[in-house]
């Protein structure tokens, strides 16, 4: 058994230890992982949480949002004493209270094509727990030229869907070429979401991250996982990596320079 795991920690991670896919090995790539969490909410509460209870060594958080009451159905890792907060803020202490084996490195910044590189620079994964069409396009395409995966996810009232985005294979952009139109899709603020479905769709996540960091499993590469909570029920569709894709096909692009992430996001052909 490691030397570098102390009486406390192997204690903690007993159950991770005493599993072969896992052991003492596994635990120390858990404590050495570090991973980028875009969103503080509905997805990226089960995901920071989870991640941190397994062991996550650094979990980066990036969130320009503050704690609404509003929130507190879903978004588990805040509670009412935080409303105001800035959710980095309250995310970070969450953390600090649950294992403190973990550093928190918060970004309380919107995400855009002026800091996304920074901004994943030194992470080994990303996990996209955002709302919006815009910033995942934005990850995906910086995540890719930067070599990071990339574990996607999103619910809308009882439905979430999760896949994972791996250097080699297909991207975001091959499984949806280009996003809805603005307003045609409407959000939780206006259309509702059940309180119990990100805890599931972001769990998927986190399970993937973890696997991703192991080096163990299969991932839902090509896949894309699809949940409906009204009948319970989970069905995986197959997609394939798009030759023509702008962003991972056989003539991509190096850089994000001058992509508009808003309206459809497209990339405009050379």
């Amino acid at each position: 058994m490691s030397l570098s795991l102390d009486a406390t920690q192997l204690d903690r991670y007993s159950r991770h230890i005493i599993m072969d896919e896992v052991g003492p090995e596994g635990q120390e790539k858990l404590l050495n992982g570090r991973a980028l969490v875009i969103g503080a909410g509905g997805l990226g509460a089960p995901v920071i949480q989870y991640l941190a209870a397994a062991g996550v060594g650094t979990l980066g958080i990036v969130d320009d949002d503050v704690v609404e009451r509003s929130n507190l159905q879903r978004q588990v890792i805040h509670a009412d004493a935080d409303v105001g907060v800035p959710k980095v803020e309250s995310a970070a202490a969450f953390v600090e209270r649950l294992n403190p084996d973990v550093t928190v490195e918060t970004y309380e910044t919107r995400l855009g094509p002026e800091n996304v590189g920074s901004l994943l620079e030194g992470y080994d994964i990303v996990v996209d727990a955002s709302d919006n069409f815009p910033t995942r396009y934005l990850v995906n395409d910086a995540a890719r030229l930067a070599g990071v995966p990339v574990v996607h996810g999103a619910i809308y009232k009882f439905e979430g869907q999760a896949t994972t985005l791996v250097p080699g294979g297909p991207c975001y952009r091959c499984l949806f070429p280009e996003a809805p139109e603005p307003g045609t899709v409407p959000d939780c603020a206006t259309t509702g979401v059940l309180g119990v479905l990100p805890g599931t769709v972001g769990c998927v996540q986190a399970t993937e991250a973890v696997k991703l960091l192991l080096g163990e499993g299969e991932v839902l590469e090509g896949r894309l996982l699809f949940y409906d909570a009204m009948d319970m029920s989970f069905e995986t569709v197959p997609y394939r990596r798009n030759p023509d894709c702008p962003v991972c096909g056989e003539n991509p692009i190096d850089s994000i320079e001058g992509i508009e992430y808003a309206g459809g996001c497209a990339v405009e052909a050379e």
